[in-house]
């Protein structure tokens, strides 16, 4: 559904949620601007979409800054977060400012420059670790130890939604929060699992003079996720801007569970090798279970269209460029 007229800000649209969601709107012709300090994302990323939007480098902690960016926006999209697990345990604190102070700072700039719609990522770290899974949006949220530095970014999202919802209640014409679970797909990042196994795969397949590799993990690959391709993911994405309800939160993602053990095994065999994974520790603050029930989602038309056996291929070939490219 275009407005044909409305002009999208989209924060952190330079990261790997966010480029996606820009390309999304740009290709059915809306008017967007970018916000982002390119602190883990980068213009590349926006590839030549770069030439089709207003970008602005800017820190989402300068009001200042955020009160510019705002000016004669319609619909404000806020992704803006420092993401990546390494993150969460090596800077806390700027996990949080940035997390928490960019969500102030974008909400009162935005009721005191008329914004339309509040669009919030939050993220499934919100109910840590759930009491049933698939794991509905009505789920108590919580976060088990404040002195777990991991919580940094889960406890941060818990806040924004709380702000969101509270700051936006008879401000906004809509208030909706998105939870993304466990997206996946080329040019994400290094800090998460698929990537991670892709491109140590690739580097001791290239080392090696064998096609059986012996691969290390944490704990013992019984953990399960839900992995959700990020077409997919974008599709849902544009469905909740589109159509999500006032004061309403939706997961986005994929219901289908693989433990971490049969996804290392997957990938594996479509790099054309056989592994023989090795246990090793866990940290301290994961979830053995984590899988989105997409109830409310489906109900506004969405479908998943990639398994997780098709949808690997572009992320392998991508992080497998990389892999050789880093080795020259």
């Amino acid at each position: 559904m275009s407005s044909g007229n409305s002009l999208y800000l989209v924060t952190g649209g330079s990261g790997f949620l966010g480029s996606n969601l820009v390309k999304a709107l740009v290709d059915r012709g809306e008017r967007v601007r970018v916000f982002d300090n390119n602190f883990r994302g980068s213009r590349a990323k926006l590839g030549a979409y770069i030439e089709r939007v207003e970008f602005v480098e800017g820190d989402v902690r300068d009001r200042g800054a955020v009160e510019r960016v705002v000016k004669g926006v319609e619909v404000l999209c806020h992704l803006a977060f420092i993401n990546g697990t390494r993150y969460f345990y090596e800077m806390p604190r700027e996990v949080l400012d940035v997390g928490v102070k960019g969500t102030m700072n974008f909400l009162e700039s935005a009721i005191d420059g008329g914004v339309r719609d509040f669009i919030y990522a939050s993220s499934s770290e919100v109910y840590q670790t759930p009491p049933v899974c698939p794991t509905p949006e009505t789920v108590p949220m919580s976060i088990p130890d404040p002195l777990n530095p991991r919580y940094s970014y889960g406890g941060g999202k818990l806040i924004g939604e709380i702000l969101c919802f509270n700051y936006g209640r008879g401000r906004f014409r809509r208030t909706v929060v998105f939870r993304p679970h466990n997206v996946y797909g080329p040019d994400m990042g290094f800090e998460h699992v698929i990537p991670e196994f892709i491109v140590r795969m690739r580097k001791a397949l290239d080392a090696a003079n064998t096609k059986e590799l012996v691969f290390p993990i944490q704990g013992g690959g019984e953990e399960t996720r839900a992995f959700c391709e990020i077409r997919d993911f974008t599709e849902g994405l544009m469905m909740v801007i589109d159509q999500g309800l006032d004061q309403n939160v939706y997961n986005i993602g994929n219901d289908h569970e693989i433990s971490i053990r049969e996804l290392a095994m997957l990938i594996a065999r479509k790099m054309g090798c056989e592994v023989r994974l090795e246990s090793g520790p866990l940290m301290a603050g994961g979830t053995p279970r984590r899988c989105p029930d997409i109830t409310k989602l489906r109900a506004l038309g969405y479908r998943p269209q990639l398994d997780l056996q098709t949808g690997l291929d572009a992320s392998i070939e991508w992080y497998s460029r990389w892999a050789a490219r880093s080795e020259k």
